[in-house]
């Protein structure tokens, strides 16, 4: 549970423009102890209806929506399968690791998704935003293990399976309900867990399609081994760290009474390799070392003999330029070994121990055994010298344990035959932003394996397959009987078609479990096998392809590809139309936030002291795709949003009747903010379809905060009987509580249904509304525009002279485009005679100072720098505006190095006050 957060209260505004006077939206409070911005006294209501009285209370707001959203189905998908794709907005959403507690980056990614459903949901109708479970595979398993402490090699594995349930759904209920604190708009009934026999069966259908097209196969080849998690793993779940080594020179005796020459040195950090060497490599272009090729070297210590080839991936430049070939210590040693039919040696088992062949090493693990051996090579006198070094090493990303590569037994998904196919299926896509397609693609270019998808675990779909116990023919399981577990169910024949012998071995492997993730379209959109038609259906079509894929940037190579993989093998179709990639939360220092680090924020901490709508503010507040750090004035920029938007919500409420009628003719000043507020929609409207997330919330904040707060709500203030200004001040309130919706869902919810809900009927919900269109209002938003700086300006000028808001000034004149504002002006701040002027007033502008750059200038002119100085101080200098030049002292200073500040003064009677676009004479 969060602590309770205290309660918002009207305060003065820190951001916006500067004001003259307190508003009464910004009404002075006593200090709260310990923050300026809240106060601990709880109003009455909080826990009651929604209503305006007191302050705003964010603890029990936000709880109550969040329920009572769950409890009326509020963000239900009501769409059927002869529903139009075009009226329906599908989102495929990650599914969480369970093990993974809640992090700033689900937090973050979590709610950037909700904008895009909260907005589709009002912009478009009906929305799909389900939510998933990932609680199967590795992940699950070391949860389980360490969760229990034990080890998963102790029990069977069906029973183990079931530890893995309990503990993965105390953690899902813990997990969701933390989703449901950030008020996300999730559809409650639409989740799923990637273990759940529907799931299974969806993964195992896949499996059976895909094994049907020609598109997987078992090969007993070479693989990438994790020795910690003991099992083959594939290539994207491998990356580079770095770490420290060595570079051992080690000297190799050549065989043989007619060898040219008594040995030759190799260099190697995997010393422990050398029992595993089956070869030596020589470049053909290697002329230094030509007269190796074809003779045999004796391998030290062990001394065993291997032949010397010659082939063209070996790397010249790296050590000697010869090579050794060991089974196996990277990709060139498995091509090696494939290309030349060389012998298996393994020297590693699935634990990186030392085998038998290791002889003295056995028993062993890696990283004893390379000491061991460097000091054996040392001591016979083969090591010829060592060195640190600093290198990429390939670790599994799981666990960051250095991998291996084994030879077993496994199942793969065909892909590198269609490395363009998938690559045109991403050009396909709209990417936001689209920087990140090339992520995608340099992942595709580079792949140089198949799709391991066999995993040697406990927790995991399995595999339907059986295999005939003597010719080893698979056996596939039938669709109707699926899902299904070899190791406790029986084949679907009693004798293998192949050979006809009737024992049979289930297979013991369990799927990878992206082989699952990766069908999260296809298992939302309810993809299946229809007997009687005999081809495969979606029990909700309208969903697929989804509209939107939204993710993290790291796991583009994990997810997004393998899911392009499945669904266009399945489909044919690309499984989305675009994909949304967020980036990364880091730290207040731009370092990404790691436990070791000591500099994780906890996503616990931060929402008992802030609100969730403020922490969605501070969500928006980077373009998405962009890594960005947590800093804590986005959240109490946030917090005073919320404060600003409830006392501008009282306010109104003081100064116009909840609905009242359009009038037949609105006043200019009202006519332009609705004009405004008209550009304002379409604006944000642009920018919500195209996930520009940040560009929206702060054109909206400039809009409401200034323009409706700051200017048109002082001008209200004084029109509060005028039917014109109580439509356009109701309009343009209930348009801001529309568009702030998605971004502060728990804030406007409450306003809504205080204000303009009708209390006695069902919950019709601020969410469920349309989004706001431009209703075509028309005005000069130029004019009206300077019309609000001059009324500002005119409330600073009263503020600093100590007169009150509604004194009178008696002569005002304007240069600057005020053209069907003058009355406003007028009236608003009691000027009793105002002058529009056709030509501008008698202003002079001279040099007030010129500042230069002496950190460039210092060293570009020496000794000359005096006599610049010396010269503008006297005022014999040039300032030329076309060259973009300053001559002084017989110098050029181009206009890097220096600049001018201008003052502007009048000459004539009165006194100036200037804005952005305008010119006030005070007489």
């Amino acid at each position: 549970m969060y602590c309770r957060r205290p309660v918002f209260t009207e305060q003065r505004p820190l951001y916006g423009r500067q004001s003259t006077a307190l508003s009464a939206i910004d009404v002075p409070t006593t200090p709260a102890t310990g923050s300026e911005n809240m106060s601990t006294d709880t109003p009455e209501h909080a826990d009651d209806e929604p209503s305006l009285e007191g302050g705003y209370d964010p603890d029990a707001v936000e709880s109550r929506w969040q329920q009572r959203w769950i409890d009326e189905d509020v963000y239900a998908y009501e769409g059927d399968e002869k529903e139009d794709p075009n009226t329906v907005y599908s989102i495929d959403t990650p599914p969480p690791t369970v093990s993974g507690s809640l992090h700033m980056g689900h937090l973050y990614g979590s709610t950037l998704q909700d904008f895009a459903a909260r907005f589709q949901r009002m912009h478009d109708g009906d929305v799909l935003f389900p939510f998933g479970y990932d609680d199967n595979g590795i992940a699950s398993e070391r949860l389980t293990e360490s969760e229990l402490d034990i080890r998963h090699q102790d029990y069977e594995r069906r029973e183990f399976q079931e530890l893995c349930r309990e503990v993965c759904t105390e953690y899902e209920a813990e997990f969701t309900e933390k989703m449901q604190n950030l008020g996300t708009s999730i559809d409650w009934n639409n989740t799923y867990k990637t273990i759940e026999p529907r799931v299974q069966r969806i993964s195992q259908l896949s499996f059976l399609d895909l094994h049907e097209k020609g598109r997987e196969y078992r090969k007993k080849a070479p693989a990438i081994w994790c020795p910690d998690c003991e099992t083959a793993i594939s290539q994207v779940e491998m990356e580079d760290d770095e770490r420290g080594s060595h570079f051992n020179d080690i000297a190799f005796d050549l065989v043989g009474e007619d060898a040219p020459r008594d040995e030759f040195v190799i260099s190697t950090t995997r010393p422990e390799l050398i029992p595993a060497c089956v070869s030596v490599f020589v470049h053909p272009d290697d002329e230094e070392n030509q007269d190796l090729v074809g003779e045999t070297a004796r391998i030290p210590i062990f001394g065993h003999e291997v032949p010397i080839i010659e082939d063209e991936r070996v790397d010249m430049e790296k050590g000697s330029g010869v090579v050794m070939c060991c089974t196996f210590g990277d990709q060139n040693d498995i091509e090696w070994y494939q290309a030349h039919d060389l012998p298996l040696r393994v020297a590693i088992d699935e634990s990186a121990t030392m085998t038998d062949l290791a002889g003295d090493y056995e028993g062993m693990s890696t990283e004893e055994a390379r000491e061991a051996i460097v000091e054996d090579l040392e001591e016979e006198g083969s090591l010829r010298d060592r060195w640190e070094i600093t290198h990429a090493v390939q670790v599994h990303e799981r666990c960051d344990t250095a991998v291996e590569y084994r030879v077993s037994k496994q199942w793969y998904v065909e892909i590198l035959d269609h490395k363009e196919e998938y690559l045109e299926a991403g050009r396909e896509m709209d990417w936001y932003p689209e920087k990140m397609f090339a992520r995608y693609e340099h992942w595709i270019e580079g792949l140089e394996w198949d799709w391991l998808i066999s995993r040697q675990r406990d927790s995991g779909i399995p595999f339907p397959v059986w295999y005939c116990a003597d010719c080893d023919h698979p056996i596939m399981a039938d669709r109707e009987d699926l899902p299904v577990d070899p190791l406790s169910d029986e084949p679907p024949v009693s004798a293998c078609p192949e050979c006809g012998h009737d024992e049979f071995e289930a297979e013991e492997d369990v799927f990878d479990t992206w082989a699952t993730s990766s069908l999260t379209p296809l298992i939302n959109a309810g993809w299946d096998w229809d007997a009687e038609s005999e081809a495969f259906t979606m029990d909700n079509p309208e969903l697929y392809p989804f509209d939107l894929r939204p993710q993290g940037h790291d796991i583009i190579s994990f997810w997004l590809f393998h899911t392009i993989v499945k669904c266009y093998e399945h489909t044919g179709e690309v499984p989305f139309d675009a994909t949304m990639i967020n980036g990364h939360v880091l730290d207040e220092n731009r370092e990404k936030m790691s436990k070791s680090r000591g500099n994780v924020v906890e996503p616990d901490e931060v929402l008992a002291d802030y609100p969730v709508d403020a922490v969605r503010f501070w969500a928006a507040s980077a373009a998405v795709g962009d890594d960005f750090p947590y800093q804590e004035k986005d959240l109490r920029a946030g917090e005073k949003l919320l404060r600003k938007l409830w006392n501008a919500s009282k306010l109104t409420d003081t100064l116009a009747p909840a609905h009242p009628d359009e009038p037949a003719d609105l006043e200019a000043i009202d006519r332009w903010l609705l004009a405004e507020l008209d550009d304002a929609v379409a604006d944000l409207t642009a920018h919500l379809e195209d996930y520009e997330f940040a560009k929206a919330r702060d054109r909206l904040r400039t809009f409401f905060w200034n323009t409706f707060c700051d200017d048109y709500l002082e001008i209200a203030k004084t029109r509060e009987d005028n039917p014109s200004t109580q439509y356009a001040l109701r309009t343009a309130h209930r348009t801001f509580l529309e568009l702030w919706a998605p971004f502060l869902p728990h804030a406007t919810e409450e306003i809504w249904q205080a204000v303009y809900a009708d209390a006695d009927g069902d919950l019709e919900s601020i969410h469920t509304r349309d989004w706001p269109s431009p209703q075509g209002y028309d005005a000069d938003l130029e004019a009206g525009e300077t019309a609000m700086e001059v009324i500002s300006a005119l409330r600073r000028y009263k503020s600093e002279h100590q007169l009150p808001l509604n004194a009178d000034l008696e002569s005002v004149a304007v240069y600057g485009p005020i053209e069907g504002f003058e009355d406003a002006i007028q009236h608003v701040m009691h000027v009793q005679e105002l002058d529009v002027l056709a030509e501008p007033p008698e202003i002079t502008t001279e040099v007030a100072e010129i500042d230069l750059d002496y950190s460039t200038l210092g060293p570009k002119f020496g000794s000359k720098v005096g006599d610049i100085d010396a010269g503008i101080e006297s005022g014999e200098y040039e300032i030329d505006d076309d060259a973009g030049v300053l001559r002084v002292a017989g110098e050029e200073l181009e206009d890097e190095l220096f600049e001018v500040e201008l003052e502007r003064t009048y000459s004539g009677d009165g006194e100036m006050v200037e804005t952005e676009s305008a010119v006030v004479i005070l007489e």
